[in-house]
């Protein structure tokens, strides 16, 4: 169902040229069809932050059928800024302020950069903190990316990630570890999820905060998972809203790390994306932009036009699956005032109605399956 162009977002304007139904605000006053507002808090650092904004919304936009999506994009005035970024969310970004008084029926949290180990050290950490408290209060439910999942499980749980001997970086099959949850209704039982991070939040983490997983891999661990309730928190540790090209323009951006002496070695491949011939045609890559630094020449730019056009994405359509499920779940519950979270009758503690989690398990332990 459509997104909505109420303001002038230039995200609306690129997804429509993609072919995305934008609906026109004149136009959805004569529909009816219900509303749902949901907030994207955006706390990527600036070369990401537009990006991330379309990818989202694309994935909202794709998933469901039965509303018309509101998104309200803010960010934390914590996070540092420079002048062009600032000017977007200044122009274009709603204050919290507004949000928090208007309400919201859903949230998405995005993860964010960081530079300390602790992650309560972060500039975001308090706001952030802020939000999330008052999402649990008044929001019917909160969906968390990465770097997100990893501090609301830090400041929430207890449970601080830790980090990995190596970068998790790739495209990764996942199989669906409680298919009777209604996130993951009629989706594909085995599916790929992108994953990027040098950090984790293992599953032995997840079953000691009571927390329910639905979805995991042997090779990059816990992708998605629901709160204790079933549903007020929502979990994703991958990133199911890249794009087609996210881990080729980061693969991009590190080689261009390496020229500049910022990392010591030349970046790997990212694990399960690229095919074998276009490996073939970035080895090649690699060794003239070695020779040409040896001559004190300028490197070549890395063919990234050419390995595109042959990269499969094995991910979006479970992805547009999984958010449209939880769009659906919370069309149900949610209160048509969106100041409120529930409608009349809904109980807080399990919005779903999906019992205790011990009545999802067998014998007390959870159902998994191994890849």
């Amino acid at each position: 169902m459509p997104i909505v162009t109420h303001n002038d977002l230039p995200t609306f304007a690129r997804l429509r040229d993609e072919g995305q139904n934008i609906l026109d605000p004149r136009r959805a006053l004569h529909q009816d069809i219900r509303e749902l507002h949901i907030g994207l808090l955006n706390m990527m650092p600036d070369t990401a932050l537009a990006a991330t904004e379309r990818q989202f919304f694309r994935l909202v936009g794709q998933s469901n059928q039965i509303a018309q999506f509101y998104v309200h994009p803010f960010s934390l005035d914590t996070l540092p800024r420079g002048p062009d970024a600032q000017a977007h969310i200044e122009r274009y970004y709603e204050p919290f302020d507004r949000i928090r008084d208007e309400g919201l029926d859903a949230l998405i949290i995005t993860g964010a950069n960081v530079t300390h180990p602790d992650l309560s050290n972060e500039a975001f950490w308090e706001p952030l903190r802020a939000v999330v408290d008052w999402a649990l209060e008044n929001v019917t439910s909160t969906l968390c990316s990465c770097l997100a999942t990893h501090a609301v499980l830090q400041f929430r749980y207890g449970q601080r990630r830790y980090g990995l001997p190596a970068k998790k970086w790739g495209v990764y099959p996942h199989r669906v570890v409680d298919r009777r949850h209604p996130l993951v209704e009629n989706v594909n039982t085995l599916f790929d999820v992108p994953h990027s991070r040098f950090n984790e939040t293992g599953r032995h983490q997840f079953d000691a905060a009571g927390l329910r997983v639905l979805a995991e891999s042997d090779q990059a661990g816990v992708h998605l998972a629901v709160s204790e309730d079933g549903f007020r928190l929502v979990f994703f540790q991958g990133h199911p809203e890249y794009d087609t090209v996210s881990l080729l323009k980061e693969y991009k951006r590190e080689v261009g790390r390496f020229i500049q002496g910022q990392r010591a070695d030349y970046p790997p491949f990212p694990e399960h994306y690229i095919r074998l011939r276009d490996r073939a045609i970035l080895e090649e890559h690699r060794l003239r932009i070695l020779e040409a630094l040896d001559r004190g020449q300028t490197p070549p730019k890395v063919p990234e036009t050419r390995v595109a056009a042959s990269l499969d994405n094995t991910w979006h359509d479970t992805a547009e699956g999984v958010v449209g499920n939880w769009m659906g779940a919370i069309y149900q519950v949610t209160n048509s005032d969106r100041r409120l979270p529930f409608m009349p009758g809904i109980d807080p503690a399990d919005p779903l109605g999906l019992g205790h989690p011990e009545e999802a398990s067998v014998l007390g332990k959870p159902v998994r399956e191994s890849l």
